[in-house]
């Protein structure tokens, strides 16, 4: 009887190995949802900007455009501001600090900037609007933040930016910031 129970008792070292083989299995789905989760992130927080307009990030302006009236019975100001992350090395400023536009009203807003490295950088604008309820009623139609800019040393280059404030935009918002942040880019 002593040997039908014995073979059935582990030794601590087979039971330690089940165990390890275990906490493998778990950590190794625990890595695999890590990754899918890292994965779906980039997705899902476009999704999340482009409906509440966070962070700059609107719907698509051409479809919106089609539909804009321009709304000559009230004014927005919308103010510019500009900021160069350290490590990139460039001066970046609005050439105009703000503008009052009717919403509907199609404007362009020229941004300077001027590599004062001695070698190629390479950027990418990040915009930012405040109050967050007007991100989703600025409609950028062109823009130098969709791609990433390239210049050289010494360079200087004038950058456009063409937008209109959409008529849905809340009566009691009168004015907004758009605030653009370059940071360096991963070549």
């Amino acid at each position: 009887m002593a040997s039908v129970n014995e073979s059935k008792v582990l030794t601590a070292k087979e039971q330690l190995d089940l165990k390890n083989q275990r906490l493998i299995r778990k950590l190794l789905w625990m890595l695999l949802g890590s990754l899918l989760f890292a994965f779906a992130l980039v997705p899902i927080y476009n999704v999340l900007c482009s409906m509440t307009g966070l962070n700059g990030k609107t719907q698509n302006t051409a479809t919106v455009l089609a539909k804009a009236k321009i709304d000559n019975t009230r004014w927005v100001n919308v103010q510019f501001t500009s900021s160069v992350m350290s490590g990139l090395g460039w001066n970046f400023y609005p050439k105009t600090t703000s503008v009052r536009v009717h919403p509907g009203q199609i404007e362009t807003v020229i941004f300077v900037a001027k590599n004062t490295t001695n070698e190629v950088v390479v950027g990418q604008a990040i915009p930012s609007v405040t109050p967050g309820i007007a991100a989703a009623n600025l409609k950028k139609i062109e823009c130098f933040c969709f791609i990433r800019q390239s210049l050289k040393p010494g360079e200087e280059r004038a950058m456009p930016l063409r937008f209109f404030v959409s008529p849905d935009l809340p009566k009691d918002v009168s004015d907004m910031t758009l605030s653009y942040s370059f940071f360096p880019a991963v070549k």
